[in-house]
C-alpha cells in the first residue's frame, strides 16, 4: 500500500510540472491518469486485464477525437507510463488488447509528434 501511494504521489508531482491543468479539446492530464489509474497493475506487471482498464482506454480513446487531443493525451501517456514504470511488454500492446486503437502505444518513449 505504501509503495501504491508513493507512486500516486510521484506521477501527481509530475504531471503538476508538466501541467495538470493544460487542456486540448477538453481533456487533461488528469483525464488520463484516471482512465489509465485501473491499468496500472496490468502495465507493470502483466496478469488479468481488468475490464475497468479498458473500459479506461475506451473512455479516453473517445475524449481524444482530435489531433490536438490526442497529441496532449500521448504526451500524459508518456508522463504516466514512466511514473508507473510501465512495463512495455505489457503496456504497449495495451490498446490493442482491450480492441482500441489509440493511434501509438502505451509507452515512455512514443514519439507523440507523429
Amino acid at each position: 500500500m505504501a509503495k501504491l501511494t508513493l507512486i500516486i504521489c510521484a506521477v501527481a508531482v509530475v504531471l503538476c510540472v508538466v501541467g495538470l491543468s493544460q487542456s486540448a479539446e477538453g481533456i487533461t492530464c488528469r483525464t488520463v491518469v484516471d482512465s489509465l489509474l485501473p491499468c496500472r497493475t496490468y502495465i507493470t506487471r502483466g496478469g488479468n486485464l481488468p475490464a475497468q482498464c479498458c473500459r479506461g482506454i475506451r473512455s479516453l480513446n473517445s475524449a481524444a477525437n482530435n489531433s490536438a487531443a490526442r497529441k496532449m493525451a500521448c504526451q500524459c501517456i508518456k508522463v504516466a507510463a514512466r511514473a508507473y514504470k510501465a512495463n512495455p511488454r505489457y503496456a504497449a500492446p495495451l490498446p490493442s488488447r482491450c480492441n482500441v486503437n489509440i493511434g501509438y502505444p502505451i509507452s515512455y518513449n512514443v514519439n507523440c509528434n507523429k
